[in-house]
């Protein structure tokens, strides 16, 4: 997975907020308009009196319409190339998170400058937005770094799936801030949401000293914990943003303060922890440049999803991330998850794909 980065992810929630079921629609009807104000009688038909003719109307349809499940086949591309990137964040060695973050958003900078360039909107941005943007960016690479923070002291399966609660402190925030309705349904997934972390994390109070199946220390598993969490947090609050300046600011420009302010914030981090370092092995160094190349795979690929698929079938599908790290976590760390880590992701999952569900029953309607 890769953070609203989930991103990122959070970025899983970068590129929701542009590509909602309502901004697809507006930009269909603004072309059908440009085409009939182009041509108003073109292609009328002398029988029917209509334009285009209904014979040829449903063959053109067909013809324009997607292929079926392509869109769900695009998110399955997304989560895996997600969760490859979040399997090299894994495999660095001696590279600490913060430093991963500024390296992927050089990357990303590097992609992001010309297509502002070529849009032409600008590197400020909407004067009554800026204080947005500026919260969006801040808050949005701070998700990215606790991420990898967590998976770095996490295992990959753990890391993912706790990340995974995000949904539930969208609701939450969005209730508080943006007045969104708080169903009860709302209340029991996170009540799953809660109840699966707590599995994965077994905190001793609840479930003793029994720490089986737990490689590293129950204090650095702690702290990466608290960072998966708030990498929920930070993400869930990125996106409530996001929904808050709707479609006034260009996702390019949402990005391009992500990054700049992300280099910014690794960067003070870094030398206030003295951590600065090149990586010394070529292998370390490629896996950098894979992170960011996998990242921004995943990203474009979760944005043509979206493009052609309904929102709620794809969030459903994003949840193979969580398949995707168990399977990574298996194959390249030998490390078999515990029954309580299945026990936990089986619960977030669960609320995830119910709230998904719901929310697309309630849209069809």
């Amino acid at each position: 997975m890769q953070p609203q980065d989930n991103a990122g992810a959070a970025e899983l929630e970068e590129p929701g907020l542009p590509l909602t079921d309502d901004a697809l629609q507006g930009v269909s009807e603004e072309a059908a308009a440009a085409e009939a104000a182009g041509a108003p009688d073109r292609g009328r038909c002398w029988l029917c009196r209509s334009s285009p003719c209904c014979s040829r109307a449903e063959p053109e349809a067909k013809k324009k319409a997607p292929c079926p499940g392509l869109g769900l086949f695009y998110t399955l591309l997304s989560a895996f190339l997600f969760s490859v990137s979040s399997l090299f964040v894994k495999k660095v060695q001696d590279v600490h998170a913060v430093e991963i973050s500024a390296f992927r958003c050089v990357f990303q900078m590097l992609v992001v400058i010309p297509c502002l360039i070529y849009r032409k909107t600008g590197f400020i941005g909407p004067k009554g937005q800026r204080i947005f943007l500026i919260l969006r960016g801040v808050l949005g690479s701070t998700a990215m770094i606790l991420i990898y923070y967590a998976l770095q002291t996490m295992s990959l399966a753990d890391g993912t799936v706790i990340t995974f609660s995000s949904p539930v402190f969208t609701s939450i925030f969005a209730w508080i801030f943006l007045k969104e309705k708080y169903s009860p349904w709302d209340a029991l997934f996170t009540v799953f949401t809660i109840t699966g972390v707590i599995l994965i994390v077994r905190p001793p109070f609840l479930f003793g000293s029994d720490t089986s199946g737990i490689e590293e220390s129950y204090s650095v598993r702690l702290k990466g914990t608290f960072a998966a969490i708030g990498n929920a947090v930070f993400a869930a609050l990125t996106l409530v943003i996001l929904r808050k300046m709707g479609k006034s600011v260009d996702y390019f420009l949402s990005i391009w303060y992500y990054v700049v302010l992300g280099l910014f914030e690794s960067v003070i981090v870094l030398f206030i922890l003295g951590e600065w370092s090149l990586p010394y092995c070529g292998l370390d160094r490629l896996f950098l440049i894979l992170i960011g190349l996998f990242g921004l795979g995943g990203q474009v690929y979760l944005t043509k999803a979206l493009q052609i698929e309904k929102a709620g079938p794809v969030a459903i599908m994003r949840t193979m991330d969580v398949v995707f790290a168990f399977i990574f976590q298996i194959i390249f760390f030998n490390n078999l998850p515990t029954w309580w880590t299945v026990g936990g992701a089986l619960c977030v999952v669960a609320s995830n794909a119910g709230a998904a569900i719901r929310k697309w029953y309630q849209s069809s309607k």
